[in-house]
This record gives C-alpha cells, sequence and structure tokens, in this order.
C-alpha cells in the first residue's frame, strides 16, 4: 500500500480528522474481521449491517483510524481516531484515485512504467483478469517481487472491491489488473476514472443484470465506457464476434487489438488494428481448449488451455490480447496461457471423488449465455457417461427471466442431459419448460432448496457419474457444490483444477 498520513487521508476524501495527522496506514479492509494492526478500517454502511457497528472491533484487532460518515466513541467516551466523510465509498474511490496517480509518478520518475488494464464484460471478467495477470507473472517485470502485478482477489470489481484491489499496490508495482463490473450506467465510467487505464478490455454484451440496466442496450452503453475512457495512447482490446462490443470500435480513440475465434475475419479487420485470432479450435479429451493463436502477422504458436469448456477459447484470446497490448512476447502468452488453470473458485471447478463421481462447480455466477456454455460442456464431456444438470435461478434478469429460464429447461432436454435437478421456486419455470419439452418420471426433479437436493444426490449418484452445478451466485450453489464435491468415502480433488 502507498503511504498515507492520516491528515493526507482527510485532504485527499475532503474529510475530518480526529486524532493523530501523522498516523500511517498499513493496510485497507472494509470487514472488521480482517483488520489486521496498523489497518485502515472503512466504516461503510452495508445491506444488512452498518460498518459504524464494528469499529471498536476492527481497533481492537489492531485498526489504527477509520474512515467513518460519524464519530464513534470507545467505553471511555473517546472518539477512535477516523477522518469522517460524508460518503466512505466516495472516499475510498477517491484515496485509489490518489494512490494510482502518486503509483505512476513515482515509477515514471525511475524510468520505469505502470501498466493498467481494466476488463468488463458480461461474463468471463474474473476468469480472464486470471489468465492476464497470470501471463504477467510469467514475465521476468511481473514476477520480480510479489507485488510487481496485483489482481482483484476472487471477484472484487465494484466501487468498493476496485479501491481494495489498488490498495494492495505500490511503487514496485508494474502491472495493475481490475476488474470492472457495472448494474447501471456511469459505474464503469467511475472506476475507469479511479484507476486510468492503460489497457481496456470488453468481452462480451449478455443479458447479466438485464433487469437492473433496462435492457441489454443499456449493458453495452455501460461496458463501452470503458473504451470511451482510454487516452489516445491506450489500447482497447474488442471482441469482435459480439456485435454489441464490435460497435464499441466508433466509441474509443485508442489503439485497437481486436480478436476473434474466426480468423477468416483478420483481413477484414487488419486494417483497423491488430487482430488476434484462433485457428483451428478443438477440445481435448478433458474438454479443455486447444487451437493455434495468431497475433497480426506474426507466427502462430499452440495454446493447450487447462480450462474447462470450448466457451474459455474467447477469454484465452482475450487474455493473450491484452498481454500482446503490454508488450508480452506471443510465445511467453501461449505458454502461460497453456500453464494456467483457473485461477479462482466455482469456475468450472473440477473434482474427481475417490468414488469416481466427477463434480464440476461452475456455480458462481450464471446468466444465458453462461449457462448455455456450462451445458454444453457437460454434454461434450459427459459421452459414455451419466451426466446431472443440478441448477437455480440466474438473478437480475428482469422482465426476461421466465423466457431465459423456459430456454434453459429446453436446451438441457435437447443436449440428452440424463438428469436434471432444479432447485429453488425462482428456477421453477426451467423444471416446467424441461417437462413440457419432454423430460418426464425422475429425469427431472424439483426441488425446494439445497439440502433436499443433497439428499437427492447422496442417494442417487454414482460411480461414474458427472455432475454440474449452476446457478447465480445469490442462490448459493456453489455451496452445494462443494458439499457433494466432499461428501462419500476419499476426497480426491483433481489438482490441476484447483491450480
Amino acid at each position: 500500500m502507498i503511504d498515507f498520513t492520516a491528515a493526507q487521508i482527510a485532504e485527499i476524501t475532503g474529510g475530518r480528522l480526529v486524532g493523530d495527522p501523522s498516523t500511517v496506514p498499513l493496510s485497507v479492509v472494509t470487514d472488521s474481521r480482517e483488520a489486521t494492526p496498523g489497518a485502515l478500517y472503512v466504516a461503510k454502511p452495508g445491506e444488512t449491517a452498518d460498518g459504524h457497528a464494528f469499529i471498536g472491533a476492527a481497533f481492537a484487532a489492531g485498526a489504527v483510524l477509520a474512515l467513518c460518515e460519524r464519530e464513534v466513541s470507545d467505553s471511555s467516551g473517546a472518539s477512535f481516531p477516523c477522518v469522517v466523510v460524508p460518503d466512505a465509498v466516495l472516499a475510498m474511490g477517491a484515496l485509489a484515485r490518489e494512490a494510482v496517480r502518486r503509483i505512476r509518478a513515482a515509477r515514471a520518475a525511475r524510468g520505469e512504467q505502470l501498466t493498467v488494464v481494466g476488463i468488463t464484460g458480461s461474463a468471463g471478467k474474473t476468469t480472464t483478469k486470471d489468465l492476464v495477470a497470470g501471463i504477467f507473472r510469467s514475465t521476468s517485470e511481473g514476477s520480480a517481487t510479489p507485488s510487481s502485478t496485483v489482481s482483484p482477489q476472487g471477484s472484487y470489481n465494484g466501487e468498493v472491491g476496485v479501491p481494495l484491489t489498488v490498495f494492495r499496490a505500490d511503487e514496485r508495482t508494474r502491472y495493475l489488473v481490475i476488474e470492472m463490473g457495472a448494474t447501471g450506467i456511469g459505474h464503469i465510467e467511475y472506476l475507469a476514472q479511479m484507476v486510468k487505464p492503460d489497457i481496456g478490455v470488453v468481452l462480451f454484451v449478455g443479458t447479466a443484470h438485464a433487469g437492473e440496466f433496462g435492457g441489454v442496450e443499456n449493458i453495452a452503453l455501460a461496458k463501452g465506457e470503458l473504451v470511451e475512457a482510454l487516452a489516445p495512447e491506450g489500447t482497447a482490446v474488442i471482441n469482435i464476434d459480439d456485435a454489441r462490443v464490435r460497435a464499441m470500435v466508433s466509441r474509443t480513440a485508442a489503439r485497437l487489438v481486436l480478436f476473434t475465434q474466426h480468423p477468416e475475419n483478420a483481413a477484414e479487420w487488419s486494417a483497423r488494428g491488430t487482430v488476434v485470432a484462433a485457428h483451428g479450435v478443438t477440445v481435448d479429451a478433458g474438454g479443455s481448449p486447444v487451437f493455434d493463436l495468431a497475433v497480426g502477422a506474426e507466427e502462430r504458436v499452440h495454446v493447450a488451455s487447462r480450462l474447462i469448456g470450448a466457451h474459455h477459447t474467447s477469454n484465452l484470446l482475450a487474455a493473450a490480447s491484452a498481454a500482446h497490448a503490454a508488450g508480452v512476447p506471443v510465445a511467453t502468452i501461449a505458454a502461460s496461457l497453456s500453464a494456467q488453470g483457473p485461477g479462482s473458485r466455482w469456475r468450472m471447478e473440477r473434482t474427481e471423488r475417490a468414488d469416481g463421481v466427477t463434480v464440476i462447480n461452475d456455480a458462481y455466477n450464471a446468466n444465458p449465455e453462461s449457462m448455455r456454455a456450462a451445458l454444453q460442456t457437460l454434454a461434450d464431456l459427459g459421452r459414455g457417461r451419466r451426466t446431472w444438470a443440478v441448477l437455480g435461478a440466474m438473478l437480475e434478469l428482469g422482465e426476461e427471466t421466465i423466457p431465459a429460464h423456459t430456454a434453459v429447461g429446453t436446451l438441457v432436454v435437447r443436449l440428452n442431459i440424463d438428469r436434471l435437478v432444479v432447485v429453488g421456486r425462482e428456477a421453477r419455470p426451467l423444471y416446467v419448460s424441461a417437462v413440457n419439452e419432454g423430460s418426464w418420471g425422475d429425469e427431472c426433479t424439483f426441488v425446494e432448496d439445497a439440502d433436499a437436493a443433497f439428499e437427492l444426490l447422496e442417494r442417487e449418484l454414482e460411480p461414474g457419474d458427472l455432475v454440474l452445478f449452476k446457478s447465480s451466485n445469490g442462490v448459493g450453489l456453489r455451496h452445494l457444490g462443494d458439499r457433494i464435491a466432499l461428501a462419500g468415502h476419499g476426497r480426491a480433488h483433481d489438482t490441476q483444477e484447483r491450480s
């Protein structure tokens, strides 16, 4: 973390200081349970609890300063040392913006560079940021010190998560990889102004959060804010296989790197920028994408990914494009992509139980596009095995909720998935559509909750079965997937998928 005195924090955030102006926090936390000696605790309002109620606990754990919206007193009646601001979350953003500025300035003074990569899209953000960070860490610059490459923990991608990622960077940081999520227009612009990315990556525009955005076209407007924020000397990485993302070419003055799974498009787009293409895409016996990577006119290099699912080809191309824009040699990019498995949990995470049951836990999040991709992967991997799809609701789809779930139920049947277990009332249209499509008897089951699903699976899973768990994060099927992965006798995990 960049050193800020309490007085500087107050000045940057426009806050009022209570306490010693020379105090220098060593880290920033928003959860009092994560406070360590020297921490700055941000007391933000939450959906279910007010962070101000935990200021005392944070100081008991070693915090030395709070960033808060009102003073809080200890047992003696004295105020805890703090900076009082109108909005703690916006104050975090202001502090993060200044941290990035200082890192850039300090490195520039030494003749060094900070490269900030921003990544957005309706799905694939976390996988892509993990891949990009992995490539950077495989270079000499990226691995020189533990902080040379900084990327988000899990899916820290919003107005709180992005600053927390920035606060882990310091003057030794060469690469800062930022995942950018949004639930409305203006959110990506806010994050982009905070970190000033040199490279902006847009993956694709889908229907995730369509209800909150007010439609898919508004999602496209919001995601395009990233490339609009880039300076002319920056680089926009654009997925030209997605029509809505492709249209963002006209929304940026930055240089272009364009990626595609259809190499026949390369000639058409090569005059606009560098084209990164996948040639001869196939999947291996484990369901992982294999292809030849072409970057502009350079010689093709082979990529044999360890990620599960052909849909990851687009994420691999996006990561390759961002790394190329940052100056990483193509051979280094290909070697790193071929070595990396999932970097974050619950993304096509595969576990081999000792009893022969294979669990694929992809229930960190879900939307119609990612649901289709996961089900196709299940069907592809399950040839010769009994396949199970354990599915929960896709949230925040607005008026598309029923049609989207209906389409997924139909797809399950048409892909010949052997067993479908639908969990929870919000996902019931998925069950109804599967029944209407011709799935009946024990082929298709509806259960009210995860406990009922666990009992069913414990009773009926057999050696050799392949079971997929998929739902939106808020439904929580990822935890059911973990329970099933650990059930039975033995705990034989696939280390490749945990690397």
